[in-house]
């Protein structure tokens, strides 16, 4: 089973929180499996680390306005002039095409009507690093 996720790029402004899904985004590409925060998400933190070896990661470009109803997380990056890059990463709560408020079928998809999420991480690329990292010594 593949772990789908979409990754969108966001600017960082005042009074928008990073632990609610933006109004606005740039650009977001589709990745169809590893979507999870200990793949995906670390191939993130360290492609934008300056502190860690460089991974790249892929992923589909696609237009900001395309709606996947299968994703099991959805990833921010904020970034603006002058201010450090943060990473969002929310997961998915139902996996069903049944609005999650009136419980008739969805016809056309829109971001609200795939909620709800839940934000499971906000932080510096270096913070996600640390959280998801496998833990690869003697001890396990």
């Amino acid at each position: 089973m593949s772990t789908r996720a979409q990754v969108r790029f966001a600017t960082r402004e005042d009074g928008v929180s990073f632990s609610e899904h933006p109004e606005k985004i740039h650009a977001q590409f589709y990745v169809h499996h590893d979507g999870y925060p200990e793949g995906l998400g670390l191939q993130i933190a360290c492609s934008i680390s300056k502190d860690s070896p460089n991974t790249s990661f892929y992923g589909e470009i696609e237009h900001v306005q395309d709606i996947h109803t299968d994703l099991d997380y959805i990833y921010y990056i904020w970034s603006d002039y002058d201010k450090s890059t943060w990473i969002s990463i929310f997961q998915r709560d139902v996996f069903q095409d049944i609005c999650h408020e009136c419980g008739s079928e969805l016809g056309e998809y829109t971001v609200e009507s795939i909620q709800p999420s839940t934000c499971i991480f906000v932080g510096t690329p270096d913070k996600l690093i640390n959280k998801y990292k496998l833990n690869t010594n003697e001890d396990g």
